[in-house]
């Protein structure tokens, strides 16, 4: 444990943080308090620690850390020119980033910030709580959002910070500590959370879920660059006890049709515990919707300029791994969650802007949609007035009889690295509202749900050696999507720790939890297309160069990770 004095980078983290608009802050503030206190200064401090969470799930930030960085995201240089940046998404899927990443700092910066706000926000709500009960609230999930941050910082770092004062020492806690501490917040928190103020603030059910996931993931925190994990049957008996505390609220459910939980008006989903508030109003950002989709893809008739950005596709790898579960049935008969066909070309190939919905999943070969004669020009019309469908023109190509055909192969070769290849991801709902596919994002950018609930349940129970039990959560979960039933997902009838980590693919793609699930499931050294690095101290990134070149004046201020020279 090092003991580390703080306060000039925060204050300096605090004086350039501060950057959400007025109006967004205000919007989230009437969001979060709904009128209830009669204290602007408790609602104006609560307010600036969510605000940053849409901010920090951009695609270049934990996006890019947490998939980009595995076997199931790949980003080559889309035609040699697009996406190269330097070849900082080359480098974190090779895991040979350094400590002048880009994606790296931007997302230390953001997290850092996160958490100076809530610091504050502790501050000056702690006295006001003494009194005022709806004030006790609101320290409670302010506390618990610190928490939260915290177990960010040590997944991605290995460090939490910990600070309860802005003008005092602090301390940067590792392994053990930094467990403990993350656990006794939560744990002194939950008893003041509400639970019907969800999902985009921290519940009951959210500290909860949260505790699970700590304790999964206890072994791995405690001991980053171990051989193997050492995964105690006391924090697996406390994974189950604290999915067991979610379930009985008796509050969440799991969706019956899966990219429900995706869906422009997914905050009323019950099976959401734990999201960022995405909707309009609070000027969230459609993202995970354009990044992988083509240039030459539009989301929505009524908006001629919001089209994709030609970014990630998923590795052949993951690709098949879904074939090789469902054998000789194609992914997207088998299985609902792969795909979602609900774009209807008709025989005439014309569509009404009302009736026009997006298909949902992993895109693969030909597409199909919107007609226009260049990128971002006015979309083409029938006689009757409906928008033409029909083989996307792919217009970053010269060929007269180049369209939007996406391959399986992908890679970082010039082949490879073509505008098609690579199948492509639409999970969230493409937003309504967005005028150019990346701003006013509708949809709640998922953190927990229930459906990880009974996974993380059944990763304790068979880590403890309850195959039987753990097969029995894997299956509820797979048989509970019954909106498609002819792609209700058919039950498993075995469960070893290989089925269940290539379940967690299968359920939660493009969530922001591949590369914490490769490091406790002992993958991420492994080799997948363009990648066969296997340092075991990639499993930390590294600490940015300019955080440890700010803090220079102050020696042991910070430590850079293993395996990284300053």
């Amino acid at each position: 444990m090092k003991r580390i004095k703080i306060a000039t980078l925060l204050l300096l983290i605090l004086m350039a943080g501060w950057s959400c608009t007025d109006l967004n802050e205000k919007i989230l503030d009437e969001s979060l308090s709904g009128g209830a206190l009669e204290t602007d200064l408790v609602k104006n401090s609560v307010a600036p620690a969510y605000a940053l969470l849409p901010d920090f799930f951009l695609h270049t930030k934990y996006f890019a850390l947490q998939q980009i960085s595995t076997d199931e995201a790949i980003l080559p240089y889309r035609g040699g020119r697009d996406w190269g940046d330097n070849g900082i998404y080359l480098e974190l899927h090779q895991h040979t980033y350094t400590p002048s990443h880009r994606n790296v700092q931007q997302s230390w910066e953001g997290l850092t910030k996160m958490i100076s706000r809530t610091v504050t926000a502790i501050n000056v709500i702690t006295p006001i709580a003494e009194s005022n009960a709806e004030a006790a609230v609101y320290l409670a999930e302010v506390r618990g959002l610190r928490a939260y941050y915290n177990m960010i910082a040590l997944d991605l770092w290995g460090l939490a910070f910990k600070k309860d004062d802005a003008n005092v020492v602090s301390e940067i806690l590792r392994g053990e500590a930094a467990v403990n501490y993350i656990k006794s917040e939560l744990e002194a928190v939950v008893g003041d959370l509400k639970t019907d103020v969800g999902p985009g603030r921290l519940t009951k059910g959210a500290a909860y879920g949260l505790l699970a996931r700590l304790h999964l993931n206890a072994a791995v925190w405690r001991s980053p660059y171990a051989t193997s994990f050492n995964f105690t049957t006391e924090d697996m008996s406390k994974v189950v006890e604290y999915c067991n505390l979610v379930q009985g609220l008796g509050q969440y459910e799991l969706s019956a049709e899966y990219f429900a939980n995706f869906a422009n008006d997914n905050h009323d989903n019950k099976e959401l515990i734990f999201a960022v508030d995405q909707r309009p109003d609070l000027n969230g950002h459609n993202r995970m919707s354009y990044f992988s989709m083509s240039g030459s893809f539009y989301g929505n008739p009524l908006y001629p300029n919001g089209n994709g950005t030609d970014g990630p596709g998923i590795t052949p790898d993951f690709y098949q791994s879904w074939v090789q579960a469902n054998g000789s049935v194609d992914p997207a008969e088998a299985d609902c969650r792969f795909f979602w066909e609900r774009l209807s070309v008709n025989e005439d190939m014309a569509i009404t802007a009302a009736d026009f919905e997006l298909n949902l999943g992993i895109y693969r070969g030909v597409q199909y949609g919107l007609q226009n004669t260049g990128n971002k020009t006015p979309f083409l019309l029938a006689q009757d007035g409906r928008y033409l469908l029909g083989e996307i023109r792919d217009w970053r190509r010269a060929e007269e009889d180049a369209y939007v055909d996406y391959t399986e192969a992908i890679d970082f070769t010039a082949e490879g690295s073509d505008y098609n290849t690579g199948y492509r991801v639409l999970k969230y709902e493409w937003s309504k509202a967005s005028t150019d596919g990346r701003n006013r994002g509708e949809a709640d950018l998922v953190i927990l749900r229930l459906a990880d609930i009974y996974m993380m349940r059944a990763e304790a129970k068979l880590r403890k050696g309850d195959a039987a039990g753990a097969l029995a959560e894997v299956n509820a979960v797979r048989a509970s999507r019954t909106a498609r039933p002819a792609q209700t997902p058919a039950a498993l009838s075995e469960m070893t720790l290989d089925i269940l980590y290539r379940e967690r693919g299968f359920e939660f793609y493009w969530e922001h939890q591949r590369r914490t699930d490769m490091i406790r499931f002992g993958k991420y050294e492994g080799t997948w297309t363009e990648k066969t690095n296997s340092d075991v101290k990639k499993r930390l990134f590294p600490i940015p160069q300019s955080a440890i070149d700010g803090a220079s004046a102050v020696e042991g201020f910070l430590i850079q990770n293993d395996g990284y020279s300053n």
